[in-house]
C-alpha cells in the first residue's frame, strides 16, 4: 500500500504553500508555483479534483513534499 493518501487539490495546494511555495502567476486552473532553490512547478488541478497516490508521489519528487506535510 502507498504511503500517500488520495486528497483534494485544494488540500494539496495548501500543503505546498505551507512548505514555502508561492503562486507566481495563475491562468484559469493552472498556477505556476515558485520556491527559492527549486524549479517552478505548474499546479494544474481544479480545487475539487481528487489527486491519487501515484500523482502525489510524482508531485513530491518535484516539490519536496512528504506524506507528513499533508
Amino acid at each position: 500500500m502507498s504511503q500517500w493518501p488520495a486528497i483534494k487539490a485544494k488540500r494539496l495546494l495548501a500543503a505546498l504553500l505551507r512548505l514555502g511555495w508561492r503562486v507566481k502567476r495563475e491562468t484559469g486552473s493552472h498556477k505556476v508555483l515558485t520556491r527559492p532553490g527549486w524549479p517552478d512547478f505548474v499546479f494544474a488541478f481544479h480545487n475539487s479534483e481528487e489527486i491519487g497516490p501515484r500523482m502525489l508521489a510524482r508531485i513530491a519528487r518535484h516539490t519536496g513534499l512528504t506524506p507528513d506535510d499533508i
